[in-house]
């Protein structure tokens, strides 16, 4: 474990896209090529066993793949030589067949993306439900609207913890979209003119979509899986940033949960920091950049990238671990988010104070506030 994954690789999506994951990934693309090719009467059968037999990740050194890997831009050129190496010389021609390497790295990409998803969604849909629950017990709570900063009008803390939920709501739904439909396998060949006969197969194998066309220099499935990932992140970072000011010390209305003795100061010892709020905006202001990075990697020569391709890879392993942080924060957050309905009545009642009349009554401005939170929850249930 590295000194900063409790923070940055919170939750079990980050495991998902580790070096051991990728070479796991990358190999289940190899046995699927064997066996589909098989199926197509490109191979034996028996010989595709064998592939596929050889692609069990114990014994590969990925160390050695990494150094390997560097000579030639791509990692698969010595995955492929090692996994040749495991077998008999009258089975080694068959190993690859058809493919290129970015067929394999793109397939492994996809199926890495549609592990860690799994994960990364349920955190986020369990975030989802937590902000339900808090809308619904808080729906008659008042508390003051602030708008710039400053204190505005009555409204409820259900209809805030609503409004995450919406959000919340959708951008799952979005991310969901792309995980159940963009995901597609790699079998272009070297040019992108293989039949696609081999990749239907592989797809069906491999639990991914069948493209149209192989899609080596169309990144637009790649770009719309970063786009999805910083939506979400955006939406947790909104939430986590409304909690680090309504827990500041002279609002006081929100308080983080969790394990006694959390949020600890080294050198004030009466402080109680949101740790699960800052951990959260932590990863989320670090994918702004990732999701740059692959929107720009979209512009590519030809039929093949000249480092563009190659720049993907850790961009979007990186957007998915921390993607992954943030929705196990926000699912942490939210589900031990501590409200406090007593000191919203006090500063509410010094908005009054100051003036503002609705304040000094809020239930008498509140009327539609609770249909919109039950607008919000019986959306948010269709798509959770």
């Amino acid at each position: 474990m590295e000194l900063f994954d409790g923070i940055y690789a919170r939750g079990e999506a980050a495991a998902c896209v580790s070096s051991r994951a990728w070479l796991e990934a990358m190999l289940a693309v190899e046995a699927a090529l064997a066996r589909a090719c098989a199926a197509e009467g490109l191979i034996a059968a028996d010989c595709a066993q064998r592939i596929a037999a050889a692609c069990a990740p114990a014994g590969f050194d990925i160390d050695d793949l990494a150094h390997e890997g560097s000579l030639h831009a791509t990692p698969v050129i010595p995955l492929v030589a090692a996994l040749r190496e495991r077998l008999q010389e009258r089975d080694r021609p068959f190993v690859h067949l058809g493919a290129t390497s970015q067929d394999v790295l793109d397939t492994a990409a996809m199926l890495i993306a549609a592990r860690a998803l799994g994960p990364l969604l349920a955190d986020a849909r369990a975030a989802a439900r937590a902000a339900a629950a808090l809308a619904q017990r808080h729906r008659a709570t008042p508390m003051s609207a602030r708008t710039l900063l400053q204190g505005a009008l009555p409204t409820s803390f259900g209809l805030r913890a609503a409004g995450w939920l919406t959000a919340l709501s959708e951008a799952i739904e979005r991310l969901s979209q792309v995980r159940a439909r963009r995901l597609a396998v790699q079998s272009g060949g070297p040019v992108g003119t293989r039949a696609p006969a081999v990749g239907a197969r592989m797809a069906a194998e491999l639990g991914l979509a069948e493209p149209p066309l192989p899609w080596h220099t169309d990144r637009t499935r790649v770009a719309e899986l970063a786009g999805a990932l910083g939506s979400l992140c955006g939406v947790l970072a909104k939430i986590a940033r409304d909690v680090t000011l309504l827990a500041a010390s002279e609002v006081g209305e929100l308080r983080e949960g969790g394990a006694p003795g959390r949020g600890g100061s080294s050198a004030m010892a009466h402080k109680h920091n949101p740790a699960a709020a800052v951990s959260l905006l932590a990863c989320a202001r670090r994918t702004p950049g990732l999701v740059a990075t692959l929107l720009a990697c979209m512009e590519q020569e030809h039929e093949r990238a000249a480092g563009a391709w190659q720049a993907e890879w850790g961009a979007l392993s990186e957007l998915l671990a921390l993607s992954g942080s943030a929705a196990a924060w926000g699912r942490e957050l939210l589900e031990n988010l501590q409200v406090a309905p007593e000191r919203m009545a006090e500063n509410l009642a010094r908005l009054a104070a100051a003036g503002v009349e609705q304040a000094a009554d809020p239930e008498r401005h509140l009327g539609a506030s609770e249909e919109l939170i039950e607008r919000a929850l019986a959306v948010s249930r269709g798509r959770l």
